[in-house]
């Protein structure tokens, strides 16, 4: 009986490991495997641009800085070889998302429709349309009283100068006419008419080189039409005619063309069959070219050769004319809001800094003209300084359907023609723009 009892309780005791191991109990739970994260590829955005290969270079470098940090949208740089090139696509309906565009063919991208106005796009994004830009800029890619484009660089013409040929020092030395030199011991960067003259004769001093070379266009000649206070058309708000017979204009023409028409200061015809004035000041023939800031780098590569900038010549008031270039957003994109994103990154002080380093433009933004990106202390020209000041007297022409036109209505404009056949007021000048205006959130700079 003992025993008996002694296995029933030991089987009691043994039953709930045998339930445990039973058939019939549902398997251990496994642990639901977690699904794979879908990673979406950032969609594709267009950035049109044209330029220099060292400029097409720095572009792509802001490219890639902006695609580094960008989870929404990778950009695509489509390059072009020259403005010409771009307007015509962006006229065909082949518009990039963005695109790089000078100033003067606003009217065209305007009159088709091709541009959306950025000023509010860009307002979102943080973009302060105040000091920080050029106001100069800001007016000029402003049409039905919208920002078009996002200004992007400002190219003043100035004038350049062989430091050799022109030495103020040795001139100043000998009595003759140079520009002021402040208590501080800094040459003035502005000079007159007669200071300007006087360079071209010292330069000429002993025969061997030319004094100085305008190009005998109405965009050569503007700067001291203007300074001279001087039109070029009838009017500056609603042109329908040049206006070289009004007596401010015919006597600033006067007084400088007596320098350029002096054939003891210039080029003759046949030098300049041979050689581009450009050619004859690389290699030290010339003292004098009027230029852009494009002209830089080019003149750093020559080889002994030392170069400075000045303002253009003043008759009565500092005046220049100039090329403006601007990030537009085409009116077709259909990522509005991804495509603003660029601009207001191209802008930026580190993006634009990449892009001012090859030396081609003077930014619009005017931190980065003020700082040592576009300066660059130790490089020629010295007086870059120049470059920004002369945007302040920088006359903003109205909008024309085309400058090509207008230069061929002035073809007869020549150094060598009296100033009554430099252009005549008969001509008229390419179908007008409404007038340009700046748009609520701008101030002067």
């Amino acid at each position: 009986m003992t025993r008996r009892l002694m296995a029933m309780t030991s089987a009691l005791v043994l039953s709930p490991g045998l339930a445990a191991c039973s058939d019939d109990q549902p398997p251990p739970r496994e642990k639901p495997t977690a699904k794979p994260t879908t990673v979406e590829e950032p969609g594709t955005l267009t950035f049109g641009a044209f330029g220099q290969p060292a400029e097409l270079k720095a572009f792509d470098r802001v490219v890639d800085s902006f695609n580094a940090s960008s989870q929404a949208r990778h950009v695509e740089l489509v390059t072009r070889n020259n403005h010409e090139q771009a307007l015509e696509a962006v006229l065909a309906g082949e518009a990039p998302d963005v695109f790089l565009t000078p100033r003067r063919d606003l009217m065209e991208l305007a009159e088709s429709e091709s541009t959306r106005p950025v000023s509010l796009l860009l307002d979102e994004r943080g973009i302060d349309f105040g000091d920080r830009y050029s106001r100069d800029a800001l007016d000029a890619f402003s049409y039905d009283d919208d920002l078009q484009c996002m200004p992007y660089s400002v190219s003043p013409m100035v004038m350049y100068f062989n430091t050799e040929h022109v030495d103020f020092e040795k001139m100043e030395r000998r009595g003759l006419d140079v520009p002021t030199v402040s208590s501080e011991g800094v040459r003035s960067d502005r000079w007159t008419l007669a200071e300007f003259a006087a360079a071209a004769q010292f330069a000429t001093r002993r025969g061997k080189v030319d004094g100085v070379w305008i190009e005998p266009t109405l965009r050569g000649l503007a700067p001291f039409i203007y300074s001279g206070g001087g039109h070029l058309f009838d009017d500056d708000s609603d042109p329908t005619s040049l206006d070289f017979a009004d007596d401010s204009t015919r006597s600033a023409l006067e007084q400088t063309l007596t320098i350029l028409r002096d054939t003891t200061l210039t080029p003759s015809v046949d030098e300049l069959r041979k050689s581009t004035s450009l050619q004859l000041f690389k290699r030290g023939k010339l003292a004098m070219i009027a230029g852009f800031r494009d002209l830089v780098p080019e003149l750093r590569a020559v080889e002994d050769l030392s170069f400075d900038t000045i303002s253009m010549p003043v008759i009565e008031t500092p005046a220049t004319v100039g090329d403006i270039d601007g990030l537009c957003i085409s009116a077709d994109t259909e990522v509005v809001n991804d495509a603003a994103d660029f601009p207001a990154y191209a802008v930026s002080d580190a993006a634009l800094e990449i892009v001012t380093r090859t030396g081609y433009i003077v930014p619009a933004n005017t931190e980065v003209a003020g700082s040592e990106a576009f300066l660059w202390p130790g490089r020629e020209p010295e007086h870059a300084t120049v470059f920004n000041s002369a945007i302040r007297g920088m006359v903003i022409p109205p909008l024309l359907t085309t400058g090509a036109d207008t230069e061929a209505a002035v073809s007869p404009c020549s150094t060598t023609s009296s100033p009554a056949r430099v252009c005549s007021t008969s001509s008229s000048p390419p179908r007008r723009s409404t007038t340009p205006r700046a748009p609520s959130s701008t101030r002067s700079r």
